[in-house]
Parts: C-alpha cells; sequence; structure tokens
C-alpha cells in the first residue's frame, strides 16, 4: 500500500516536471496582465465567457489598457455531412469561426488571426426533440473550445512580443504616413494645367 502511493506520488511530481496539468487543476496564469475586450456583440456568450476565463486567470479586463484584443467577427455554418438510406436521418457538421485582431497604441493592428472549431452530430428524423437539445449541445461545447483555444493563444503571447510588434506596428504607420505626405507634396508642387481655351470662329 505504502509502496502504491509512494509510486503515485513519483508519477504525479515527474509529470509535472514535464508541464503536464489535469484539467481543471494547476494554474492558467498568464504573461499579459491587463486587456481590453471588445467584440461586435458585447453581449454574446463568447465574449461574455472570454472575460471570465480572463478574470479566472489573472488579467485585469478593462478599458485602459494598453491592448485591445477585438473579436472581430464570428460566424457559424451548417452542413449536411452525410444521409442514412433512409433519409430520416443524417449527420450534420457544423462550424464556428473566430476572428480577432489584438491592437496597440494609436488603435494600430499587432496582429489578427483566426480560430476554427468543427463538430459533427446526428440528426435523427425519428426523434426532432432530441436532435434539436443534441444540436444545442454541441454548439455550447463549440463555444466553450472556441474560448479554450483563444485562452491558450494568449498564454503564448508575452509583453515583450507585444511590444515588439508594436515598435513594427509604428514604423509601418510612420512609413505610411511618410509616402502619403509625400505624394500629397508632388502634388501641390505639380502645376495644374489650365482647361484649354478654344478659339472663337
Amino acid at each position: 500500500m505504502i509502496k502504491r502511493n509512494l509510486l503515485v506520488m513519483g508519477l504525479a511530481v515527474l509529470l509535472s516536471a514535464c508541464g503536464f496539468q489535469l484539467r481543471g487543476t494547476g494554474t492558467n496564469e498568464m504573461a499579459i496582465k491587463e486587456l481590453n475586450l471588445t467584440a461586435r456583440d458585447a453581449y454574446g456568450q463568447t465574449v461574455v465567457q472570454l472575460r471570465k476565463a480572463l478574470q479566472g486567470s489573472g488579467v485585469n479586463v478593462a478599458s485602459g489598457a494598453p491592448y485591445t484584443l477585438d473579436l472581430v467577427d464570428e460566424r457559424g455554418n451548417q452542413r449536411t455531412a452525410s444521409y442514412s438510406g433512409s433519409a430520416r436521418s443524417s449527420e450534420y457538421e457544423l462550424s464556428n469561426t473566430l476572428q480577432y485582431e489584438i491592437r496597440g497604441q494609436n488603435n494600430l493592428t499587432l496582429l489578427n488571426d483566426k480560430i476554427e472549431v468543427q463538430k459533427v452530430y446526428v440528426h435523427d428524423g425519428n426523434n426532432l426533440t432530441g436532435s434539436d437539445q443534441e444540436a444545442s449541445q454541441v454548439r455550447r461545447e463549440m463555444r466553450n473550445e472556441l474560448v479554450q483555444r483563444m485562452m491558450l493563444r494568449l498564454q503564448q503571447i508575452t509583453p515583450a512580443q507585444l511590444q515588439k510588434l508594436q515598435v513594427d506596428a509604428n514604423a509601418r504607420a510612420k512609413a505610411e504616413a511618410d509616402a502619403a505626405a509625400e505624394a500629397q507634396r508632388v502634388m501641390d508642387a505639380t502645376p495644374q494645367q489650365s482647361p484649354i481655351q478654344i478659339p472663337n470662329q
């Protein structure tokens, strides 16, 4: 009994040393400690769940934060994956795509990407109520997975990386502004051609 307990404890120590964590245990601390969160649907389930997840990971979600995570667009799609022989049941593939941006100073975009989740469920034509309930459950699971994947991506970002992206974005913005100013200067310095005067006959 004692040997078995020691073996279990030893395995737990080895796994934790390798970075392994059981779901629901361990810490989800993030390097980013302050973040603004915006979305097209400010009261949608995805942004609400993500805000709770961020706060639960020690992130101060505030409008005055130096960086903003903007959930630009979230789209759901459904298509028929297969039919049964009787056509009374079929498999549906659900997909959910979340496009997001992280913006910094002067509202400059530092990075943008998307997350996509797909799941398949069986629609039973003989049990419409049960099929509808299953579809709703699958959609909830997909939303949870979207939030989890978003959190995983954010956990991989450090303040130093965001600062580097901000420097690059500032340089691009300055180059674009300089190019636009130079184009305007050239246009202003170019004499405007007078309209052609047609002599009276």
